[in-house]
């Protein structure tokens, strides 16, 4: 397991668009056509990263409360699949159902969406405001699976509560994320 560090997309960046198939309802879910929300949430994630394991409870909880508050959370995973095939969308599909459906699960076969957003890690968490300008990016928090560190989420919670209270989200610091690079097809 090779730690890779968020990339840090530009803050002020609109989010790219995408319409990308949901594994659960077997559907295309373009971002552009959704309804207006506070906020949204895209997180680069996939099943079988020890980062992502790591901070999956702290995850679901996350997309469960800020979900009731107006913020759309998305999970993209842009794998490889013929390589991690614990990665493929029945096996994304069967994570969700496992875990109650708490946030919409996208798959990004072509890997074009996760080059957009210049994704490199699992996780890799992006925060846009009502506009969908990019406010923060990089990481959840300082947890990893071997730092020994709580799982508290309080950077990107932090960031989350200053877009609903119409705070500014202060521009530094904010920490790439850490976790698996992003399995590109060759």
């Amino acid at each position: 397991m090779t730690a890779v560090p968020s990339s840090m997309l530009p803050l002020g960046t609109s989010a790219p668009d995408f319409t990308l198939p949901d594994v659960v309802h077997d559907v295309p879910v373009s971002l552009s056509a959704l309804p207006p929300a506070q906020g949204t949430v895209i997180m680069f994630i996939c099943n079988h990263c020890p980062y992502v394991v790591h901070l999956m409870p702290a995850l679901v909880a996350m997309a469960k409360t800020y979900q009731e508050k107006g913020i759309r959370v998305i999970a993209i995973s842009a794998n490889d699949i013929e390589n991690y095939p614990q990665d493929a969308p029945e096996k994304m599909k069967a994570l969700m159902e496992e875990l109650g459906h708490p946030f919409t699960y996208l798959y990004d076969a072509s890997q074009d969406v996760a080059k957009a957003y210049q994704a490199a890690c699992t996780p890799d968490f992006y925060l846009f405001d009502q506009a969908l300008k990019c406010v923060y990016r990089g990481r959840f928090d300082a947890a990893t699976p071997k730092n020994n560190t709580p799982v508290t989420g309080e950077e990107l919670l932090g960031a989350l509560d200053n877009l609903l209270a119409g705070k500014e989200i202060p521009e530094e610091p904010q920490y790439p994320s850490i976790g698996c690079n992003i399995k590109w097809k060759a």
